[in-house]
């Protein structure tokens, strides 16, 4: 699938690489030229004709050259390592940690006329000391409330699709089920959809398939995704980490989860299991299906369709809109017909709510 944004890039190359190369080459060059200069200026004042001359002029090149070639090649990688690092961290998270250091370094700058005026060596150590202190306090006490700060954030300034650093992972089992598409254009689907490569490598796979109903629902799921871009009612991220130590692609989202902190929305009941014992929130289909429905009370009117036969003698069975079923008492003889009901009671069971009816009018 064509990804509207991919969340990480190649590990092994930096986004705008050659600028940066660019870059450090000029500054390197700077650098190393001045001291090439300050190398040659001492050595030539040491020396006469043209050998003071040669000082003057190859030191400095040669130095220039010198720091435009190894600059990239010493701190390019160091700086591949920063991103990838950077690309970890939440925006709202970053800018918390920024935050917290400047509150810190502005806390204990008041400090410092009180500090400095201590005798001896503790007036240099004491300010250098209470910087780093109130610095490093400064950022895990806003960093720790970063949940706490995104909240409020969305409350006062509310953007469509939810604050935009939430994100949502899916699993295969969310993306062929074909309901996370309709749940995203009510509008109730908070955040960024994020799709792990591995979990579009599975689809694709499925979709592949030799037996023809694991292949059409792998189509489905390539569908769906594919209405969710076209949509555009909310953003579709790929994520590119993958975890080869995994054993199998729910422990991938497990891991990918913990390392976003980001919930999972699956129907997937094994996975939701394993996801609650890890400490991962989880958003479940079935779950939130089941909580949308229309609350029924035994001695309710309404209309359904007989549909089919009931397992016992004379029962028919019809279906609300939302797929609850109705057994309706002596409804057999009512085949094919919409049907007034009474409703006589209501039971929740494991698979879901099943209804009990009999004709209106019915003794």
């Amino acid at each position: 699938m064509e990804a509207r944004h991919a969340m990480s890039g190649d590990s092994h190359q930096m986004r705008g690489q050659p600028f940066v190369n660019i870059l450090l080459s000029i500054l390197g060059a700077i650098f190393f030229g001045f001291i090439g200069l300050r190398v040659g200026q001492a050595l030539a004042e040491e020396a006469n004709g043209l050998l003071s001359l040669l000082y003057w002029a190859l030191f400095p090149i040669g130095f220039i050259l010198l720091g435009a070639v190894i600059t990239p090649l010493a701190l390019v990688p160091f700086l591949i390592r920063f991103q990838e690092w950077m690309q970890q961290v939440r925006p709202l998270q970053l800018v918390l940690g920024i935050l917290g250091l400047v509150a810190g370094l502005l806390a204990s700058a008041l400090l410092t006329p009180w500090l400095v005026a201590l005798p001896g060596v503790g007036g240099f150590l004491a300010p250098l000391m209470v910087s780093f202190i109130l610095g490093i306090l400064g950022v895990t006490a806003l960093v720790s409330r970063e949940e706490d700060f995104a909240q409020l954030l969305a409350r006062h300034f509310p953007t469509r699709g939810g604050w935009p650093g939430e994100k949502v992972i899916v699993d295969t089992s969310a993306i062929i089920d074909g309901r996370i598409a309709d749940i995203a254009q009510t509008g109730f689907l908070p955040g960024s959809v994020v799709v792990p490569r591995f979990v579009l490598d599975e689809l694709r796979y499925i979709a592949d398939s030799p037996d023809a109903i694991r292949r059409n629902r792998g189509r489905r799921g390539l569908d769906v995704l594919t209405r969710l871009r076209r949509e555009g009612h909310v953003p579709v991220l790929v994520a590119e980490e993958d975890f080869p130590d995994a054993p199998d692609v729910d422990a991938k989202l497990i891991r990918l989860a913990k390392k976003l902190s980001a919930p999972i929305l699956t129907n997937d009941f094994n996975l939701n299991r394993i996801a609650e014992v890890e400490g991962i929130r989880v958003l479940n289909l079935n779950q939130l299906a089941n909580a949308v429905k229309v609350v029924i009370l035994p001695g309710e009117e309404m209309e359904v369709q007989i549909v089919q036969e009931g397992k016992e003698a004379e029962q028919g069975v019809g279906f609300l809109d939302d797929g609850t079923m109705v057994v309706v008492e002596g409804g057999r003889r009512y085949l094919n017909e919409r049907l007034p009901v009474i409703v006589t009671r209501v039971l929740q069971t494991v698979a879901g709510r099943l209804i009990f009816a009999h004709p209106k009018g019915a003794p």
